[in-house]
């Protein structure tokens, strides 16, 4: 069945919950014929009939797994909720101490693949809390879920027959693969294509298990990072200071400048000395806005951004390797004000599409576009123009007969 919506004003929300509601309602009665699909495509793949025959048929849809996707902190926090639920002061203490544990394993790593180990421990404690938690989800399940579903179908189609291959090459048993809700498994919840591809043995047992070695997932963390583009040598960037009258409109990762021309721009560290002298590319970013932390980031934070494409998370992992590393915390720190709502991000993508500011997908989900796009509102009416949705704007700008 195919819905006509035609997104306006307050219906925007009522078009999406439809579109769900559908979903959800067809979503037993098609989840049978995905699974043959599935099965077809295994088959193509030329896994093994015991996979094929006696494992896909069986899996299971996970009801809470698209509640989960639909609802991811990267989307839903601000930057100060997301990074105060992370940077915690005992995953900082924990994360110093494994660092010093494994040192010399790490030392090791950062000569053969150039990513220092304060990096690998982050990602390790961001990802599974170093260890402690490596998720229950049923893998298998989790990714024909999201095979099935048509946000994402494609690139879950691909993660769920890697699954399988994974499955094939180590002989792994059904009970065997739990994860996260996104079907990412192990220490570091690398991806069934990136477990196949860039997982190693680190311990040198003869066997890769990302689920019980942590030298394997160390190993692997560093291949994948290497494999990634990881500048050695190179910082993540750094907290910096921006000048009275800064253009907040020349924030955001599609607007990089040398360090240089920042600098001629009158931006310092965060501690108001000199940025060091850098022939490299840069962007600045404003999480909070204007009134929170500014950052500088450079070729790796870009890295670090494709092992998980979100700025708050990549923020994160850059700050936690830092404390790890000894160094203090923020000197301005993100505000912790509220969030603003799912519908009325989507509400507010629907009035500045309206209004030619081209924000993206009418979503609900807070990305670069939406960001440029308000913006660009912001400074066409005189505003700060960094981007920053405080509940008091969009407020404003959703209500019918306001302005901001």
């Amino acid at each position: 069945m195919k819905l006509k919506c035609g997104f306006r004003g307050r219906l925007v929300m009522m078009c999406a919950l439809c579109l769900v509601a559908s979903w959800s309602a067809s979503a037993q009665e098609t989840f049978s014929q995905c699974l043959v699909r599935l099965q077809d495509q295994a088959q193509q793949q030329q896994l093994p009939a015991w996979i094929v025959q006696d494992v896909v048929p069986f899996l299971e849809k996970q009801e809470r797994v698209v509640e989960l996707d639909r609802n991811q902190p990267e989307f839903v926090q601000t930057f100060g909720q997301y990074l105060a639920a992370r940077l915690t002061p005992s995953r900082i203490e924990r994360g110093r101490q494994l660092y010093l544990q494994h040192r010399s394993f790490l030392d090791q790593l950062t000569r053969q693949y150039g990513v220092p180990g304060q990096y690998l421990v982050a990602f390790w404690g961001l990802e599974t809390n170093f260890g402690s938690y490596l998720g229950t989800m049923p893998t298998l399940d989790s990714l024909a879920t999201l095979a099935c579903d048509p946000r994402r179908s494609d690139f879950f189609t691909e993660e769920f027959l890697n699954a399988l291959h994974l499955m094939d090459r180590e002989q792994l048993q059904v009970d065997q693969m739990r994860g996260s809700w996104a079907g990412a498994v192990g220490h570091t919840q690398f991806m069934p294509s990136s477990y196949l591809k860039y997982a190693l043995d680190g311990d040198g047992d003869g066997r890769i298990n990302l689920w019980s070695s942590e030298q394997d997932a160390l190993a692997s963390g560093a291949n994948f990072l290497a494999s990634l583009g990881w500048v050695a040598g190179q910082r993540w960037g750094r907290e910096v200071q921006l000048p009275m009258q800064f253009d907040y409109f020349s924030v955001g990762l599609n607007r990089p400048r040398s360090v240089g021309e920042w600098a001629s721009l009158g931006l310092q560290t965060a501690f108001g000395s000199d940025l060091p002298e850098a022939d490299f590319e840069a962007a600045v970013l404003v999480p909070s806005g204007a009134g929170g932390p500014a950052f500088l980031v450079y070729d790796n934070f870009e890295v670090i951004m494709r092992w998980n494409r979100s700025e708050s998370y990549a923020l994160s992992v850059g700050l936690l390797a830092n404390r790890i590393a000894g160094a203090a915390g923020l000197v301005v720190q993100p505000s912790n004000e509220p969030g603003v709502r799912y519908e009325d991000i989507a509400r507010l993508q629907q009035v500045l599409a309206d209004m030619n500011y081209n924000p993206g997908p009418v979503d609900g989900i807070w990305g670069p576009a939406t960001r440029q796009a308000l913006a660009a509102l912001q400074r066409d009416r005189g505003l700060v123009a960094d981007g920053y949705p405080t509940p008091e704007l969009v407020e404003a700008l959703i209500r019918p007969g306001s302005t901001p």
